[in-house]
């Protein structure tokens, strides 16, 4: 077994490569029209981001890169309590520090303005322009079924070495279902790192993106626990 902090670098290096790639490419990519990536663009990011790094270093730490998904499978009995807070650290890290990469590459263009930052938000920071509640409900729903996800297909009785394409295509999905109504979080880390840099008051709502991943982490941990009884 990997040493701890051999664990805790691979879940930072993880979590910077997802926002990096995913609100990357929300950044810089989907700003231009004729680029073409649009919100299946940055679908499609988010879950390559995950999925490369599942394979990269997944061995090593597992591949949480979200705070959600560490809890969620502590409450399934698949990864010890004491060293989630651990974990969670990591991937906050591993997240701001992507953010602040990427804010220094955005602002390198002239007449650059941060606005929403790829952050997560709800009424007037809803993309779609959707209500607090509505966005609570989404996440706590996706999440739950991205550890279903995360849950089942790294199971024993699944097929081995496929767990990392069916997580990343679960985010993908995730994704392109609810960029309109939230901006797509299901990761406490991923919205706090890019939270800091946004211009657009994502801050006061970042509670949300907190309390609604995680809810929805621990839900996908107890429907595990009784779904699929290892």
């Amino acid at each position: 077994m990997a040493t701890t902090s051999r664990r805790l670098g691979a879940e930072v290096f993880g979590t910077f490569w997802l926002v990096l790639g995913g609100c990357g490419s929300a950044v810089l990519a989907a700003a231009f029209p004729q680029l073409g990536i649009g919100f299946a663009g940055v679908a499609l990011a988010f879950g390559l981001t995950v999925l490369t790094m599942a394979y990269a270093v997944g061995p090593i730490s597992g591949g949480h890169f979200n705070p959600a998904v560490t809890l969620g499978l502590m409450v399934a009995g698949r990864f010890p309590a004491r060293d989630v807070i651990g974990y969670v650290i990591a991937q906050v890290v591993g997240a701001v520090s992507a953010a602040a990469v990427l804010y220094f590459i955005a602002s390198g263009k002239a007449g650059f303005s941060a606005g929403s930052f790829a952050s997560n938000g709800y009424d007037a920071n809803s993309p779609g322009g959707y209500s607090m509640v509505t966005a609570l409900v989404t996440e706590v729903i996706l999440t739950a079924f991205f550890l279903l996800v995360i849950l089942g297909s790294t199971s024993k009785a699944a097929a081995q070495g496929f767990a990392p394409l069916a997580i990343g295509f679960a985010l993908t999905l995730i994704h392109l279902i609810s960029i309109p109504v939230t901006n797509t979080s299901v990761n406490p880390a991923r919205s706090t790192g890019v939270a800091l840099f946004a211009s657009n008051g994502a801050m006061g709502q970042l509670w949300l993106f907190w309390v609604a991943p995680l809810i929805g982490g621990a839900l996908g941990g107890v429907i595990w626990k009784w779904l699929g009884d290892e």
